[in-house]
């Protein structure tokens, strides 16, 4: 593992694809965007990810979210060319799946994954919420019970209980037409050590949930800063797990030597973005941006919107 911090390469362009949607560098060199909001995509070169697979968590922005309400954050993140969304239960706001899905209608965003309960008494009606809204996956800020410690204190046998619950959900969310269930991880995934009994050998809580759960069943949602903030080689995960991580939280900030890192927006923290960007390709399906505590306003939401559509690799 590698606790290096590495400065985010230059090469990333200060505009970004068009509210429309349209790829990077696919735009005629006149088109020119609807509002002074949206994003030229005339002024992107270069590989990029396209709008089609970059969401945002909400989790983002839930100060900010609950001062100016659902509606206004949705409407706020369509205009600046999101085309999906990932909630958290206090994103709602109260509104039951019908309601949600309405208002995602109105400003033409989708839901491909979310963050909901995935416990024993949770899971049917997140099942059911995600069933309304349309989405493709299924899973949390974290795992099925037991789950993974934060202390570090998770043993092999918590870590098989875990990986059985996963395994038993996102069965239960593919035959619901719902997709895969997935786990979101923090660092302590990545700190904490167990041990297989029956062959003695020694790996990351996580890289054992990886090998005890099903692929059918069950992918991984791997949040990039946290996992290199734990010491993790983001890059060699992607290029050893990638067929089983089909979603990437892309965070970014300050690699904190021994202390936790600290959230920036992403293109403006240690993260070398390039090599990553390159080892998802095939097989990520959703890049979601997020920030901890991101500021109240969209600066976050455009500036790391931007960074991906025009970032060069």
């Amino acid at each position: 593992m590698n606790r290096t911090p590495r400065r985010a390469v230059a090469g990333a362009a200060a505009m970004a694809i068009a509210a429309a949607g349209l790829f990077a560098g696919a735009a005629p060199a006149g088109a020119a965007p609807k509002s002074d909001k949206a994003n030229a995509a005339a002024e992107c070169a270069g590989r990029s990810v396209p709008a089609s697979k970059i969401s945002i968590q909400l989790f983002s922005y839930a100060g900010w979210g609950s001062q100016i309400g659902a509606e206004a954050l949705l409407a706020e993140l369509a205009e600046i060319g999101y085309r999906n969304v990932e909630p958290f239960g206090g994103s709602y706001q109260g509104r039951d799946a019908e309601e949600w899905e309405a208002l995602l209608k109105e400003y033409k965003l989708k839901q491909p994954s979310s963050h909901g309960s995935v416990s024993a008494t949770g899971i049917e009606g997140n099942l059911d919420f995600a069933k309304e809204v349309g989405q493709k996956y299924v899973g949390s800020g974290g795992w099925a019970g037991p789950g993974i410690a934060r202390d570090g204190s998770s043993t092999w046998a918590d870590v098989i209980a875990t990986a059985e619950a996963m395994n038993e959900y996102g069965e239960m969310s593919v035959k619901n037409g719902t997709g895969k269930i997935f786990g979101h991880n923090h660092q302590w995934e990545f700190t904490t050590i167990v041990t297989d009994p029956e062959t003695g050998e020694e790996m990351t809580a996580w890289e054992a949930l990886v090998q005890n759960t099903d692929p059918r069943y069950v992918t991984f949602q791997l949040d990039v800063f946290w996992a290199a903030d734990a010491g993790a080689d983001v890059v060699a995960l992607l290029e050893e797990y990638g067929k089983r991580i089909e979603l990437l939280h892309i965070k970014d900030g300050d690699l904190n030597g021994d202390a936790r890192g600290i959230p920036s927006d992403v293109g403006e923290g240690d993260l070398d973005w390039g090599p990553i960007l390159e080892a998802a390709q095939g097989s990520v399906k959703y890049y979601v941006v997020e920030r901890d505590g991101a500021p109240a306003d969209a600066e976050f939401a455009r500036d790391s919107f931007e960074f991906l559509t025009c970032y060069s690799y």
